[in-house]
């Protein structure tokens, strides 16, 4: 992999895994590394199944999700760019990783990984870094399912959502407009609520202005500070 045509002009090198990295260090890199497109509804990763490939998501958004006891499939989280998908020294995947758009992935062959990680000491602080924040949103996000009404994770989770996602204004202090990397049933897994208190949840929002619905997925926050307020 040529950095001057990949990492050089990458759009994510900077929040990524990559970020700390020097040229001579990404070099190194982009020695063992390949880029993937997965259409929307491809598994990149399965669970209980060997933890071969690890790597950062170049574009679109990932869901994770785990198998309950009577086969259901549980959102655990999502993923998007800049974030790394997969865990390095663990034999099996625990998570199964669906792409829900499609997506691009720069990706690592896992013992090449981390023979890498184990030569440059940046690298794995700031995997280690990223690790802790995964686990601090982790946190924050078993609080909100015990102590927030349904209104406050809804109006919470579309914030995230806007934090995160790739959004478009018309002006720099315009409404933002972004697309839901999951649809409402999985939203309703991942807060713990039913598809219908999602539903009505989101068009109360619309009807009292606070956001606009101009697509199945598609998101326009046309009052943030009222948002927020909700999000308690």
């Amino acid at each position: 992999m040529d950095i001057s045509k990949t990492c050089a002009d990458c759009s994510v090198r900077n929040r990524s895994l990559c970020g700390t990295l020097d040229d001579g260090e990404l070099q190194a890199l982009s020695r063992i590394g390949h880029r993937r497109h997965f259409t929307r509804g491809a598994t990149i990763l399965w669970s209980g199944e060997p933890a071969t490939q690890c790597g950062n998501l170049l574009s679109g958004a990932l869901k994770m999700t785990a198998s309950t006891a009577d086969g259901r499939e549980q959102t655990v989280s999502t993923l998007y760019p800049a974030d790394f998908v997969g865990r390095p020294y663990a034999e099996d995947s625990r998570f199964t990783v669906t792409a829900t758009a499609d997506s691009e992935l720069c990706m690592f062959a896992r013992a090449p990984f981390e023979h890498l990680l184990e030569r440059h000491a940046k690298m794995e602080r700031q995997l280690l870094d990223q690790a802790f924040t995964a686990l601090d949103e982790s946190r924050a996000q078993m609080l909100t399912l015990a102590r927030r009404s349904a209104a406050e994770k809804v109006a919470g989770f579309l914030l995230d959502m806007a934090d995160r996602a790739e959004v478009t204004r018309i002006s720099p202090t315009g409404p933002a407009t972004f697309d839901l990397p999951i649809n409402r049933g999985q939203i309703a897994d991942l807060l713990g609520l039913t598809i219908e208190t999602v539903s009505r949840q989101l068009t109360k929002l619309k009807l009292a202005g606070i956001i606009a619905l101009p697509g199945i997925r598609t998101i326009t926050i046309r009052d943030e500070a009222s948002l927020r307020t909700r999000a308690g």
